[in-house]
């Protein structure tokens, strides 16, 4: 059973990640690394994570959708740059 403790937890693993991504992008253009801490940040999902999909509200849905779009971007851009070489 998810404690508040374990809730509060899980947000500011998922908060760091997100933090830590965006750091990777801004000060070391290092996109590959961002990707990988931006999609390991989705596994520490910041919400009520006992509540099923179908029931959360849309704000909630659209951010997650929204952050594995990002991800998906991201790699995509890894990949294509990568390519070129």
């Amino acid at each position: 059973m998810e404690t508040k403790t374990t809730n509060y937890f899980t947000r500011f693993l998922y908060v760091g990640f997100v933090l830590f991504g965006f750091y990777e992008i801004i000060a070391r253009q290092s996109y590959l690394s961002a990707c990988s801490s931006l999609g390991i940040a989705l596994a520490f999902d910041p919400f009520d994570q006992l509540q099923p999909w179908k029931e959360r509200p849309l704000w909630q849905k659209t951010w997650l959708i929204v952050h594995l779009g990002l991800v998906g971007s991201l790699f995509g851009y890894v990949i294509g740059v990568n390519d070129k070489n």
